[in-house]
């Protein structure tokens, strides 16, 4: 396993574009700390992933991928088992129309290429068909739309274990004050903290959270009704209305836009 603080560099190997990697992980499995010389797709073919960097969490189903620039600090946490398959591309290959970490979603086309990529083990640029490979991946990546999956933490370590509680159950029964008294603040330091750090209110952040974790379940099929009470709304309405202030449609209008880019990027 990786040694936090280490920077892994690309493989060194003459011609190679494209390295892989393919491992299965048990539940409540960490990843430490550590960095790529190269980019890195992150994805899962089953399971979900937390994927921490700096002041950042994503949250990713097998439905989206995380793009990592080289040289990014990350750490992985699994809720659930995870079936990892990570590319490897050499720096700059892969041109993002954003700067940084991105979630993108992953059609069943980029799904496949993905998926071959990896049985293969590494693209050589003198194979042709594994130059085709690269082209083909490297174009659709480029395509890919990005997914608003990212939650921002507060760096506060008593905070921060708070964020962690919620980010583990988002409908957390447990009153807000308890869950202060438990990481070792008052409610008025907790707030104080997330305003300074975040720039909003603690409702403001969960709120986020839950939209995050809705967006998890909506894409693994889970209906309106039964994800607003899974993230602790207890009207559905309610939950229909802040995804709407959030993404500016409704989490079935999002879903069914999400379903058809997906088609329109798959084969005939």
């Amino acid at each position: 396993m990786r040694q936090h603080g280490v920077i892994r560099e690309f493989d060194p190997k003459p011609g190679v574009s494209v390295a892989t990697l393919a491992y299965e992980y048990t539940a409540g499995f960490q990843v430490p700390e550590h960095a790529h010389g190269s980019d890195q797709l992150i994805y899962a073919i089953r399971g979900v992933m937390q994927v921490h960097a700096g002041a950042s969490m994503w949250l990713i189903p097998p439905q989206f991928a995380l793009w990592i620039p080289a040289r990014t600090f990350h750490r992985i946490h699994m809720p659930t088992a995870v079936s990892m398959r990570t590319l490897y591309f050499r720096p700059a290959m892969v041109s993002r129309p954003e700067p940084g970490c991105a979630v993108l979603s992953i059609s069943p086309l980029l799904r496949e290429l993905i998926v071959e990529t990896v049985r293969v083990g590494r693209l050589r640029a003198r194979n042709r068909h594994e130059r085709a490979l690269r082209d083909l991946s490297t174009l659709h990546l480029r395509r890919a739309t990005s997914a608003p999956t990212r939650v921002a933490l507060p760096t506060d370590p008593r905070a921060l274990a708070l964020a962690q509680a919620i980010l583990d159950e988002p409908s957390q029964p447990t009153p807000l004050a308890r869950l202060c008294a438990d990481a070792g603040m008052s409610l008025r330091t907790m707030q104080r903290i997330f305003q300074n750090e975040l720039g909003m209110d603690f409702d403001s952040w969960r709120r986020q959270v839950r939209l995050v974790k809705a967006i998890e379940l909506l894409v693994t099929g889970t209906s309106v009704k039964e994800t607003s009470f899974a993230i602790g709304y207890r009207q559905p309405s309610a939950f229909v209305d802040a995804f709407r202030r959030t993404f500016g449609s409704t989490p079935k209008a999002w879903t069914a836009s999400l379903q058809a880019a997906s088609r329109a990027d798959s084969p005939d």
